[in-house]
């Protein structure tokens, strides 16, 4: 089965108080053999990237009302009049706030939303020919 890919780079901000932040070059990544998942890959031209994996649904949710709890929270706000998007993000490892424009992840998510729409992520994953070959045997 073929996979298709939607990326797109852009740079979010480590929020590290409220006067100081600094740039995170980051990667959104989506992939249809995995549906209900987004992938976010921070510091993407580092010798270090650092990965997180979590629903498409809730970054959707996110971008328009608080959402999430536990390990990855998502809320829309404004920063000096821009629209943005805030990611918390906890792991053993530590804490990270992040900013991220808005505009650039709402475009990034309709396109995900073109390649596989809300609903269909399950006929992506192959399960009902699986059963089928499986059952035919």
């Amino acid at each position: 089965m073929h996979s298709t890919v939607v990326e797109r780079e852009l740079e979010l901000k480590l929020i590290l108080s409220p006067e100081r932040s600094i740039p995170v070059p980051a990667r959104l990544g989506y992939r249809t053999d995995d549906p209900y998942a987004v992938h976010v890959t921070f510091h993407i031209n580092s010798e270090h990237p650092v990965s997180w994996t979590f629903s498409r649904e809730l970054l959707i949710e996110g971008v328009f009302r608080p959402c999430g709890h536990g390990d990855v929270r998502i809320w829309p706000t404004k920063s000096v009049g821009r629209s943005v998007v805030l990611m918390a993000l906890s792991s053993p490892d530590g804490d990270a706030l992040l900013e991220a424009p808005a505009p650039q992840v709402s475009a990034w998510l309709e396109r995900t939303l073109r390649v596989v729409p809300p609903g269909s992520e399950g006929e992506q994953l192959g399960i009902d020919d699986a059963l089928d070959q499986l059952l035919a045997r």
